[in-house]
């Protein structure tokens, strides 16, 4: 754990996945919202780079905690190493995740369980450890990551949808508990995002990507931070989106399997 400035009296956001994409973005948000951050990423190069531009152009107290939150213990590790240095966390964004693309019988089942870890796991882990602290304190918010995938079932990405159906349903169920605590939990749930994430997961050449336009980072970013502190439950970026993530729950099941199905597709 890396720390570069000590601001005092300043309300601190933490943010998993915050080296690229949507979390960076949201870590910009935070920022210049004279939040102090604490930034999980495996990319600790970038998080160096981003913590001291941060620090320069804001004057933010940065810590960096490089971690790979597909291993099991990650969570526990990330909440003991702020606790001993008696940081507070007021906000808990979790964003880290990545998805599998392919046949179900055909793709690499060590790849899928760290997904499993990374997008399901380690989520509802931090989010158990860092809530019952704001619950006490009657004041906090957390925002997870998910995705307009949760609302279908996703063939050639069957894992990653269901992971993305559990952050939904667990993000809704929660904010249901947590009325009247002063704690409040949003759901972002976003659309195709230009990033590095198509190209990871072996799709960019899909019917769903290829030569369509689609919604940046920092759009996606804004529109969530301004959901969270707004206390919105679920925000789905873009009409079509929300039209879409409407829409399926008026059309057959297997009717909608197939529509993704040949979205996803490559040919």
């Amino acid at each position: 754990m890396n720390t570069t400035y000590q601001g005092q009296n300043k309300q601190t956001a933490l943010i998993t996945g915050a080296a690229g994409g949507i979390g960076y973005q949201l870590a910009c948000l935070f920022a210049a919202d004279d939040y102090n951050l604490v930034l999980v990423d495996r990319n600790g190069v970038m998080l160096v780079e981003i913590a001291a531009k941060f620090q320069e152009k804001f004057g933010n107290f940065v810590t960096t905690i490089v971690k790979d939150l597909s291993i099991p213990t990650a969570p526990e590790e990330i909440f003991a190493e702020l606790q001993q240095a008696n940081i507070k966390v007021d906000v808990l964004v979790n964003n880290a995740g990545f998805g599998v693309y392919g046949l179900f019988h055909e793709t690499d089942l060590a790849g899928e369980l760290e997904m499993l870890q990374v997008n399901l796991v380690c989520l509802t882990h931090l989010t158990k450890l860092f809530l019952k602290d704001m619950v006490k304190q009657g004041e906090g918010k957390i925002l997870n990551v998910a995705s307009a995938a949760a609302f279908q079932p996703g063939p050639l990405m069957a894992v990653y949808f269901a992971t993305k159906a559990y952050i939904l349903s667990f993000s809704e169920a929660i904010a249901n508990e947590l009325e009247g605590t002063g704690v409040t939990v949003t759901v972002l749930c976003p659309g195709s995002t230009a990033s590095a994430f198509h190209e990871r997961t072996g799709m960019a050449d899909s019917k769903l990507l290829k030569g369509k336009k689609m919604m940046d980072a920092q759009t996606v970013a804004e529109i969530g931070f301004r959901a969270l502190m707004k206390n919105q439950t679920i925000v789905i970026p873009g009409f079509m989106n929300k039209l879409l993530a409407k829409s399926v729950r008026f059309v057959p099941r297997n009717l909608v399997t197939k529509i993704v199905r040949n979205m996803q597709e490559d040919k």
